[in-house]
């Protein structure tokens, strides 16, 4: 049996890992690589294999760096069946075409420049038909639920708890020619013990091979209540200069959090009456997978619905969830207190931007930042107190205040991974691969396993292969 790392290794974009045994060739995730945009498009538009030459695709979760390119995967040539979970495979629905939407306005924005430059055009990495042509290979099933997808390969998902759909693959693999059995077990994104909507990540079994995420190996999260205090304050202390809230939020997880969270505020009176507006085509569609999955949904917010009365977490009286371009416009034209809630994450794109044009200059105002900010995003200048900036190629004085709340990780801390890792029985445990992790998480990472008496750790270079 052979592992090759070729993505989310050392770095956390691009999940992708191929199994090879009895001839069979299976992938774990298939992420689209996500950074500068040299690098990004030819490393997403071509692939270190054939990708007609893969037998089956095992997804761990729909967000866009573990399921990103599959739609081109599928454009390339393959045509194996595409594992995942149903909410998985619900929210892939609306975040491939998306993305596909994406790809297709970035070629034209790019091919325009090319023509004042004189150079050829291009063309998208994959386009919203490719998107739903990928549709036709997903293959659902539930937790727990074993069944053979290769020659000798038996898949069993385990929930992640990291977004609604996720989950950690375990394969239990024998290998016709030598006899060798394995059970592999790679963690996709793991979440948090605790979390505002979704079930903790399960315990693993025993494992001969682990493939874990390390994201946050060397960091300790924030508690949700504090996190959930700091929101009260904020929306409070808005309300009271007659400011908006402007919230950039990632489309899937959350921006569901936070509208759950608003929501138990409001039923506690915790908050003044403020208008709620979820202004993200894609965040709308998520939020309706949300609500079709309540069996994803844990015991506090069961408990919650049953006391309070509400109908759903993501549902209450002044809460409006914006799908046409004309409502999102008129937003702008408020002149009152209000919550909007936007992507993206990170105020790289979308109807955000509108947003913080139209309201950074008013001193009344509050930016809240609830997601992790790379660098040389605008969301990062604006944690990082640069003014002015740029939005739309113009300059912006920010005047409103700019907060940032960091409690609302959906990734494990460095406690959470290891707390996942003590599970697996040192006898047994062969190898430990750490992946989706940045070198200097993954080194502090590395230490504190091997105190934890796990040997045998190490963070594989991209296109790095081991046998077994």
């Amino acid at each position: 049996m052979h592992i090759t790392f070729h993505g989310a290794a050392q770095e956390v974009t691009g999940s992708m890992h191929l199994i090879e045994v009895n001839d069979k060739r299976i992938l774990l995730d298939c992420g689209l690589y996500q950074g500068h945009r040299a690098d990004t498009y030819a490393r997403n538009l071509n692939f270190p294999f054939d990708p007609a030459t893969i037998d089956a695709v095992i997804l761990s979760h729909a967000h866009i760096d573990h399921s990103g390119n599959i739609p081109n995967l599928v454009k390339r040539g393959f045509r194996g069946n595409i594992w995942s979970t149903a909410a998985t495979r619900n929210l892939c629905t609306y975040m491939l075409m998306d993305s596909g939407h994406i790809q297709e306005q970035d070629v034209e924005y790019l091919n325009k420049r090319n023509r004042r430059k004189g150079e050829p055009p291009i063309e998208p990495i994959y386009t919203r038909q490719d998107a739903e042509n990928s549709f036709d290979y997903f293959v659902s099933i539930g937790l727990h639920r074993t069944v053979t997808v290769a020659d000798g390969v038996d898949l069993t998902y385990f929930d992640a708890g990291h977004i609604l759909g996720a989950a950690f693959v375990q394969l239990d693999i024998r290998e016709h020619a030598t006899g060798k059995k394995w059970r592999l077990v790679f963690s996709g994104d793991l979440g948090r013990e605790e979390t505002p909507i979704l079930h903790p990540p399960e315990a693993p079994a025993d494992a001969d091979i682990v493939l874990m995420e390390s994201t946050y190996g060397n960091r300790l999260h924030g508690e949700f209540n504090q996190a959930r205090k700091m929101l009260r304050n904020v929306v409070r202390n808005a309300a009271r200069r007659r400011g908006k809230v402007i919230i950039p939020a990632f489309a899937v997880g959350r921006t569901q959090e936070l509208v759950y969270v608003l929501n138990q505020l409001d039923a506690d009176g915790d908050i003044p009456s403020l208008p709620v507006f979820v202004d993200s085509p894609l965040a709308v569609n998520a939020t309706d997978v949300f609500r079709m999955h309540p069996e994803e949904w844990n015991d506090t917010v069961k408990q919650f619905l049953l006391e309070d009365g509400r109908r759903s977490p993501f549902d209450y009286a002044n809460v409006e969830y914006v799908r046409e371009v004309r409502r999102s416009k008129q937003l702008n034209y408020l002149d009152e207190s209000a919550i909007i809630i936007s992507a993206s994450g990170m105020a790289e794109s979308g109807r955000i931007l509108h947003h913080l044009k139209n309201n950074i200059g008013d001193s009344r105002n509050t930016i809240l930042l609830v997601s992790f900010q790379a660098e040389h995003t605008l969301g990062r200048r604006l944690k990082d107190g640069v003014n002015p900036v740029r939005i739309f190629g113009e300059e912006h004085t920010v005047r409103a205040q700019v907060e940032s709340i960091e409690g609302y990780s959906a990734h494990a801390d460095q406690a959470g991974l290891l707390s996942w890792a003590r599970h697996f029985d040192r006898k047994r445990l062969q190898q430990m691969f750490l992946v989706h992790g940045e070198p200097d998480a993954q080194g502090v990472l590395i230490e504190k396993l091997k105190q934890g008496n796990i040997e045998n750790v190490t963070a594989p270079k991209r296109g790095q292969k081991f046998s077994f």
